[in-house]
């Protein structure tokens, strides 16, 4: 299983990291904190020497009832990092974490390799139609409603059918435009609550049906330090907890804001799965 990032093949016999790069204000967990030239640089240095096979770069802070950012704003605040990191670091794959189709028209025109949009399309309808044309990956998350109403949707019949449905819709979407290298996030935390979210960690598995690499975003979420009664800051060991079940489970890129641990669960789950 293979995807093509700017023409080199991205092979996923051994799972990916990618690193998380949030140039908001607001991000739950390092918001505001990368917010000049030397921070990046050196926050991005460290998580290539680790291992990260991406860098994901967002502007716009999806965290539940975040606050609305315009398409200028969030174009402001990523392109300039991309133009850095793209002359600083040119062989990298930067993959862009937007919504919005002009958004990552620039972003890919600038040098993206990848666009990570949480609601596939469903927010911007001209998104397949900016993938298709750039030909570039494309990761689809599972979301109902929107960043300021997810957290009225988190009602299902049976929540592994339904996002299976939702995903065996988007890609024909996606195929129908021509887009060949898809990548499937269930969407942690996304329009489920904590107890929604762990049953969809129990079935994850049947996303493998879909035979396209799975990106799993679990990293000091919610559901891993509210459920330890601690705070992101304390969920470090939760998250290599569950990304080694993730992993266990068919997960081919987990996103991550520790790079360091996560490249070693790789390695020691591929050590004890070897097949």
């Amino acid at each position: 299983m293979t995807i093509n990032c700017s023409g080199t093949l991205v092979d996923f016999n051994t799972p990916k990291v990618m690193g998380i790069l949030n140039v908001t204000p607001d991000s739950f967990y390092d918001g505001g904190f990368y917010n000049n030239e030397a921070l990046l640089l050196q926050k991005v240095e460290k998580m290539l020497l680790e291992g990260a096979s991406f860098i994901d770069i967002g502007g716009y802070s999806s965290k539940p009832n975040a606050s609305l950012v315009s398409e200028e704003e969030e174009i402001n605040r990523i392109l300039p990092v991309i133009k850095l990191l793209v002359n600083k670091f040119p062989t990298t794959n930067f993959s862009v974490d937007t919504f919005r189709s002009n958004v990552a028209k620039i972003a890919i025109e600038n040098g993206a390799c990848m666009i990570n949009d949480i609601s596939a399309g469903g927010l911007d309808e001209k998104m397949f139609e900016v993938i298709a044309t750039y030909n570039v990956p494309y990761v689809m998350m599972h979301l109902k409603g929107n960043l300021q109403t997810m957290h009225y949707f988190s009602q299902y019949d049976s929540i592994a059918t339904e996002i299976l449905f939702y995903f065996s819709k988007k890609i024909a979407t996606a195929r129908s435009y021509g887009i060949n290298d898809i990548i499937v996030d269930p969407g942690f935390g996304f329009s489920k609550n904590a107890e929604q979210n762990y049953e969809l960690l129990e079935k994850l598995e049947l996303f493998q049906i879909f035979e396209l690499p799975i990106l799993i975003g679990l990293s000091r979420k919610s559901m891993i330090y509210k459920t330890l009664e601690t705070t992101p800051e304390k969920a470090l060991n939760g998250t290599t907890v569950l990304n080694t079940i993730v992993l266990q489970k068919g997960a081919n890129i987990i996103r991550v804001h520790d790079v360091a641990e996560a490249v070693e669960c790789i390695k020691l789950v591929k050590k004890t799965f070897k097949s």
